[in-house]
């Protein structure tokens, strides 16, 4: 060291520093990781899914080449299928159901607009689509109008929401179309099944029955169609119903995936075609009232009723409900999913019962005004929501009818073109 100073020795290098993980954002998420494992074996508990001493490590193989049997995830790829036919529908609606509208006469014609005006406008949008005798003197009053003039510009403003026959049409003809085609496949799929003619067949050897091609394609559309339902009811025409309609795909939905996912597929296609084969004649109802064809509409209608009676009441309790009930009780035994699954069947009964205690009573007082040819009410304008419709277009049995009905989407009345 120059100076004679002493040289000194150089601090020592120092450590890297090690990032360290917090010990409690660490605990925190074992403690997340293990609420979901928790969670997923309470979901997939096998002593719910499935009969005793049968496990999902029994139906995690194959049982053939080409064969498996129904998993879970199989119920993910509906998703995709049913964007899929919900393009598909909007396609037909404009370059197949419209042309075809338009051939049989109906016209893409809004029914007549209310004049414009600012304050009345604003009554119908913030307060009040159909006001009261106070509401009507004082806006009488404000505008210097005559109070049936106000009447008349919010009919005029109420039906101008409303769809035109052209988009109802072109919606039913979707889904006659969907109906009529999938019942057919669901028949000619089932007319090779052997528990089509022996219901017995649905519990030999179960679950482990493996899963063909053809039962997968059936049961996926089918989930696939309900769902594309679930995402079109947000853009369809807005019924009175939308909110019992909603509840009804969604529970259709659960019904199909629950079955599909403990492999009761084959009673389940059993279900589906049966409840198939009335859906595509109330649709044949509505185009033929759409179209005008008023004698083809009460035909329809009535073949739809028998239909819907015969197989709901009559095929459904004593060959459905007599399999899942009593033969799969002698076979396989209950176990907890079975009870939920008969329990929904069940229910599905009862509301086949009032459904049908509906179509019923709505046939009766059609028949009992049979000799009514025609609607005598003039078409006057009037603040109520029920008289908007054109009194001409709502016979059905050549008769009249003043209220409507819709449960399901089956319609409980003769007024086949309200459906706002």
């Amino acid at each position: 060291a120059s100076g004679g100073g002493v040289a000194q020795a150089p601090p020592p290098p120092t450590a890297p520093r090690v990032h360290r993980p917090r010990r409690g954002r660490e605990g925190g998420g074992r403690r997340k990781m293990a609420a979901a494992a928790a969670l997923r074996a309470w979901f997939w508990n096998e002593r719910f899914w499935l009969p005793h001493n049968v496990t999902w490590a029994d139906l995690a193989g194959e049982p053939g080449p080409g064969l498996q049997y129904p998993r879970a995830g199989h119920v993910l790829s509906a998703f995709p299928l049913a964007l899929g036919i919900f393009a598909v529908r909007l396609l037909f609606e404009r370059f197949i159901a419209k042309p075809c509208a338009i051939n049989l006469g109906i016209q893409d014609s809004g029914p007549h607009r209310a004049q414009p005006n600012a304050i009345l406008e604003k009554v119908f949008t913030s307060i009040t689509k159909s006001p009261d005798g106070r509401r009507l003197e004082g806006l009488s009053k404000q505008l210097d109008w005559d109070v049936r003039k106000i009447q008349r510009w919010f009919r005029h403003r109420r039906n101008q929401d409303k769809p035109t026959t052209l988009t109802k049409f072109c919606e039913s003809m979707w889904r006659f179309t969907f109906y009529l085609s999938i019942f057919f496949y669901g028949i000619r799929f089932l007319w090779t099944a052997p528990w089509f003619w022996d219901t017995r067949q649905c519990w030999y050897n179960y679950p482990f029955q493996p899963l063909t091609s053809r039962l997968y394609y059936y049961y996926i559309l089918e989930l696939a169609f309900y769902w594309s339902l679930m995402f079109s009811q947000f853009t369809d025409i807005k019924r009175k119903d939308f909110l019992i309609m909603f509840v009804h795909h969604l529970a259709t939905i659960g019904l199909i995936t629950f079955s599909y996912m403990n492999n009761m597929v084959r009673v389940g296609t059993l279900v589906l075609c049966l409840h198939d084969a009335s859906d595509f004649l109330l649709e044949a109802a509505k185009l033929a009232n759409y179209a005008k064809y008023q004698r083809l509409c009460d035909a329809f209608f009535m073949l739809f009723g028998v239909v819907f009676i015969v197989t709901r009441l009559g095929i459904y309790p004593f060959w459905i409900l007599n399999t899942t009930l009593f033969e799969s009780w002698e076979l396989i035994g209950p176990y907890p999913s079975w009870w939920l699954f008969n329990g929904l069947l069940v229910t599905l009964q009862v509301l086949h019962i009032i459904w049908s205690y509906l179509i019923i009573r709505t046939a009766y007082k059609a028949l009992m005004r049979g000799k009514v040819s025609k609607d005598d009410r003039s078409d006057v304008e009037s603040s109520s929501e029920e008289e908007d419709v054109t009194a001409n277009s709502t016979r059905v049995f050549s008769t009249s009818s003043n209220g409507s009905n819709r449960i399901n989407g089956h319609v409980a009345s003769g007024q086949w073109t309200q459906e706002e």
